[in-house]
């Protein structure tokens, strides 16, 4: 692998990883941009699209469970582990497409992949020097205040347990209201309005905390450009694109005329 470029969506379950995947294909697609995509989701029992693709092939969910005797959550743990071990494998089918954009669609629920060795070892084995995190912030949870610092320290503890560049998307922003839009888009570029946000909300533990988060985020750099995207029209999806050809690009436009 030498110019690919691997775009790994991370999120919380119920996100849109899956979701963004898709439109996000459909996207490049119609840009003429030779794009794979990858299910790294052992448990997945649904997609809405088609991997080129998919971890199920070498991992089943349901034999280990019955080979281990173990629950659904049991089963996962051990099936997150089980993709470091096919990595060669899944390696050798990327490559066997000579496409330039790999979408990487992680694992339903975020700590088995972020939170296990698996995770860091699978990106490292892959391509590290040509590896992008995309963190998705889930816009149910982003739209209150303290929702809004609980997706940052996900998105903040992400990147430090990878260790790689990253953006941030506030993903089906079609359930949010433009009054909600414009709130989270100032919450992530002035702290001390967040802050106030945070303060202004009834009295709670939670709240507490997230008075203190706030000023953490701040000093470790939690804060980033934040882009919005939705499914419909494919909205955003030019933000992505854009955010990762200035990465690896310098910000050259390498579309195919």
């Amino acid at each position: 692998m030498k110019n690919e470029i691997l775009l790994y969506l991370i999120g919380t379950a119920g996100s849109g990883k899956s979701t963004l995947a898709q439109s996000y294909k459909e996207w490049c697609d119609l840009q003429g941009l030779n794009t794979v995509l990858v299910n790294l989701d052992p448990g997945a029992e649904f997609l809405p699209y088609t991997p080129d693709v998919d971890i199920r092939d070498w991992i089943s969910l349901q034999e280990v469970m019955e080979t281990h005797e173990l629950g659904p959550n049991g089963a996962q743990i051990v099936c997150a582990d089980m993709i470091a071990f096919n990595a060669e494998d899944i390696k050798k089918s990327i490559e066997s497409f000579k496409a330039e954009y790999i979408l990487m669609d992680t694992p339903g629920q975020l700590e088995l992949f972020v939170f296990r060795e698996a995770g860091k070892y699978t990106i490292q084995f892959l391509y590290p020097k040509r590896s992008l995190l995309c963190y998705l912030l889930d816009p149910a949870l982003a739209k209150t205040a303290t929702g809004f610092v609980t997706q940052l320290l996900l998105s903040l503890t992400t990147n430090f347990r990878l260790q790689y560049p990253q953006l941030n998307v506030v993903t089906k922003t079609d359930g949010l209201s433009e009054e909600e839009q414009d709130l989270i888009r100032q919450w992530s570029q002035d702290p001390q309005a967040l802050y106030t946000a945070v303060i202004n909300e009834k009295t709670s533990v939670h709240r507490e905390m997230s008075e203190h988060i706030v000023q953490l985020l701040e000093q470790f750099g939690g804060y980033s450009e934040l882009l919005f995207t939705s499914k419909e029209n494919h909205y955003g999806m030019d933000d992505i694109y854009n955010g990762v050809q200035l990465l690896f690009t310098g910000g050259d436009d390498t579309l195919k005329d």
